[in-house]
C-alpha cells in the first residue's frame, strides 16, 4: 500500500496526476460549503486562543491545495491576514498555488490554531489480517497468507477490533493510522486538530474489512500497482486521545451553520436569483450531510488547550 501510493510512481505521487479531484469526489471538491465551515471553525479557533497575531491553519493530506484555497478565500479579509497556511502533501506543489500556502511533506510543530485532516487517514497504509497471520498481496492483487502477527498488532486487534468466534474474517490494522495522527496532533501545541473520515466503530468493525480501490471515479479492486487509490476506512475510535469528541459529519456541519433546509418559497416572488442561489446552496448542504452518504462519514474533534466543540 506504501508504494502503491507513495512509491515510486505512486497514485499520489507521480508527476502530472491529477490529484483525487480526478479520482474520487469528496467534501472539498462537493461544495464550497465545506471550505466555508472550515473558515467559521478556525474562526472560532482564532476567538479561544484570543486573536493572536498568527494562526496556523495545518491541512494534512491537502491534495491539490482546494480547501486551503477555499478557506482563505472564506475568511474575513482581517483574519485571513493572520493566517499562515501549511499543505501537508506528499506530492509536489502544484502550479498556480495561493503564494500564501507553504508546501511541505510532513506536519509542521509550533502549531497554534487548526490542524485538519480531511481524508488523509484511510491512506495511511495499514496491514490486513486474517486468522492470526498477516495478508500478503502482490502487485497484481493476488492474495496469500502471510506470517503470524506481531505482538504490538495482534495486541491493537484484541483491543480495537476483537474478531466473533469462528467468524473467520478479515481485519485491517489500525495501529498505522494511530500513530499518524498522535504524531500529528504532537505538533499542536494550542488548538484544535480534526480528521475527517469515513470511519466505524469498535461495536460496529465490518467482518470481511472495507479495502477497496478507485479509480476515474469508480470503485475498483485494490491492486496495489500504483494504477489506483487503495484505501480502507478508519477506526476513528481507536486513534482518539484524552478529550476527543467523536461525531457525524452530519451533526458537525450542523453545528458550524450547513443547513439543507429548502429556502422559503415566498423568497422567489420577492428575490427570484436569491431564492435560485439558495436552493442551489441547499441542494450542496444537502449532499455534505446526508444519511448513507458524506454525512455519515466521521469527525474526530481534538482539542489541545481549548474547549473541544464550538456546537
Amino acid at each position: 500500500m506504501e508504494a502503491a501510493l507513495y512509491g515510486p510512481g505512486g497514485f499520489y505521487v507521480r508527476p502530472g496526476g491529477r490529484g483525487p479531484a480526478g479520482h474520487f469526489r469528496t467534501s472539498v471538491h462537493a461544495s464550497p460549503l465545506y471550505a466555508a465551515a472550515v473558515a467559521r471553525l478556525l474562526s472560532w479557533v482564532d476567538a479561544e486562543l484570543g486573536r493572536p497575531e498568527r494562526l496556523d491553519l495545518v491541512d494534512v493530506g491537502a491534495g491539490r491545495g482546494e480547501l486551503l484555497t477555499g478557506v482563505l478565500r472564506a475568511l474575513e479579509p482581517r483574519v485571513a491576514a493572520r493566517v499562515r497556511a501549511y499543505a501537508v502533501e506528499r506530492a509536489g506543489e502544484p502550479e498556480g498555488l495561493d503564494p500564501r500556502i507553504r508546501w511541505v511533506a510532513e506536519p509542521p510543530t509550533g502549531v497554534s490554531g487548526l490542524l485538519f485532516a480531511n481524508e488523509w487517514l484511510d491512506n495511511v497504509p495499514l496491514d490486513v489480517a486474517r486468522d492470526g497471520r498477516y495478508v500478503l498481496v502482490a502487485p497484481d492483487g493476488t492474495e496469500s497468507p502471510g506470517g503470524p502477527l506481531e505482538p504490538a498488532d495482534r495486541e491493537w486487534l484484541e483491543r480495537w477490533w476483537p474478531a466473533e468466534p469462528g467468524a473467520g474474517g478479515r481485519a485491517e490494522i489500525g495501529r498505522p493510522r494511530d500513530e499518524a495522527w498522535a504524531a500529528a496532533v504532537a505538533g499542536l501545541e494550542r488548538g484544535l486538530a480534526v480528521a475527517v473520515d469515513y470511519a466505524h466503530a469498535r461495536e460496529a468493525r465490518p467482518p470481511f474489512g472495507t479495502l477497496t480501490g478507485f479509480r476515474a471515479g469508480r470503485e475498483v479492486p485494490p491492486v496495489p500497482d500504483g494504477s489506483a487509490d487503495v484505501t480502507a476506512h478508519v477506526a476513528l475510535d481507536a486513534c482518539a486521545g484524552p478529550g476527543a469528541v467523536l461525531l457525524t459529519q452530519r451533526a458537525a456541519l450542523a453545528a458550524l451553520g450547513v443547513s439543507g433546509a429548502r429556502p422559503p418559497l415566498s423568497l422567489a416572488s420577492t428575490d427570484p436569483a436569491g431564492y435560485v442561489r439558495a436552493l442551489a446552496a441547499a441542494g450542496e448542504a444537502a449532499e455534505l450531510t446526508s444519511r448513507g452518504g458524506l454525512g455519515d462519514f466521521g469527525w474526530l474533534v481534538q482539542p489541545v488547550g481549548l474547549a473541544a466543540w464550538p456546537g
